[in-house]
């Protein structure tokens, strides 16, 4: 009889959704991998107005632990710890528990029955595997893609691949590279998280899934999508101009991070040019005091003096050039929504950003 390896479910909650609770619950309880394998960490982040969700937890789910579900241990939180801080609570629990693996669960998410066994088998068997995204339906509209994988554009920006593709269309392997791996149901390896770290909690929200997937990318690890790990998510594509300010942010302190001088220096033309088209599409759009935000925390001493840091340790510990890196990077920026979608961006945006890409990117980096 195969003995599988301990898996901890990491859920994070914020938002007072009952539904999604139950969803969840639904699916951990049909799960056809063993269930004396898995921790199920439930980590409650608290709502600035709702409060705490925890009692929700506490009558509804608790009842089930070591029964129907797994053992459940509920991690309520006094403050809200944001995503890359609440994720830490839970891994923290599943490293000092001995769980070789940890997946990450987003709340407005739930697994297909068979999820689990594709991706601690793959991850089993190859050990350059350091993260493994499962491929993300949407919900109801399940034959639809969410997510097969992420993509990385060579200025910071991060966005789903294949969405809204219809399943039917798509050739998957069944195991296949990505740039990057989505955060919403993310499989990673607890040695290489004792090894290099967890979420950095600085992140907060968005883009931390990408610095991960960078950040084990640059020792040497693969990061794949799991074809036949299924997870189905309640996407909902949202405008918030809040979003804008901490994905703006990231996405400097990613290349921050990562990139080395003269990659900047070769970098420095475009960089300029999409600072500038993204102030016109502020001045439009309406948000100029979000992007005014963006260079506030970047003119503070204290903050460059933090990103620093990073910097320093992640360039000490990488094995993988900038052009290992960037090679699989997209040229062009594609809005995940029609909606949203710019002429401008389309026909004038990405020709400019392909050539130099493929110019610059993929001819004069080497280092």
């Amino acid at each position: 009889m195969k003995i599988y390896p301990k898996v901890g479910i990491v859920y994070l909650l914020y938002y007072h959704n009952e539904s999604y609770v139950d969803d969840m619950v639904s699916s951990i309880k049909k799960l056809s991998y063993p269930r004396d394998r898995i921790e199920l960490i439930i980590v409650v982040n608290l709502h600035p107005k709702e409060g705490s969700f925890t009692h929700y937890i506490e009558d509804t789910v608790m009842p089930l632990s070591e029964k129907e579900l797994p053992r459940v241990t509920i991690l309520s939180q006094t403050e809200n710890l944001g995503f890359a801080g609440g994720n830490n609570v839970g891994t923290e629990w599943a490293l000092e528990h001995e769980c070789p693996y940890v997946f990450y669960h987003n709340n407005d998410g739930f697994m297909a029955s068979n999820a689990l066994e594709p991706i601690v088998d793959a991850m089993e068997a190859d050990k350059t595997i350091g993260a493994a995204q499962s491929l993300m339906l949407l919900y109801p509209e399940t034959d639809l893609v969410n997510s097969a994988g992420n993509v990385y554009q060579y200025l910071g920006f991060g966005y789903t691949d294949e969405y809204r593709t219809p399943v039917k269309e798509l050739d998957l392997p069944p195991i296949k590279d990505v740039n990057y791996a989505s955060g919403a149901a993310l499989m990673v390896r607890a040695d290489l998280i004792k090894k290099y770290g967890m979420w950095d909690h600085d992140f907060f929200l968005y883009h931390e899934d990408l610095e991960w997937s960078l950040r084990l990318r640059a020792v040497g690890y693969r990061i794949v999508l799991i074809r036949d790990s299924v997870f189905y998510h309640k996407y909902q594509f949202s405008r918030s101009i809040q979003k804008f300010y901490w994905m703006e942010r990231n996405r400097i302190g990613v290349m921050l991070m990562y990139y080395k001088i003269p990659t900047f220096i070769v970098l420095f033309p475009v960089l300029v040019a999409m600072e500038l088209g993204l102030w016109v599409f502020a001045f439009l759009g309406g948000w100029v005091s979000e992007h005014k935000k963006v260079y506030v925390y970047w003119m503070k001493k204290e903050h460059w003096k933090l990103w620093l840091g990073k910097r320093k340790k992640i360039q000490k510990m990488r094995t993988v050039s900038d052009r290992m890196l960037l090679k699989n990077a997209v040229s062009g920026i594609h809005f995940q929504d029609a909606s949203v979608d710019k002429p401008i961006v389309n026909y004038v945006g990405n020709p400019v950003l392909a050539l130099y890409y493929w110019v610059i990117v993929r001819l004069i980096i080497w280092w």
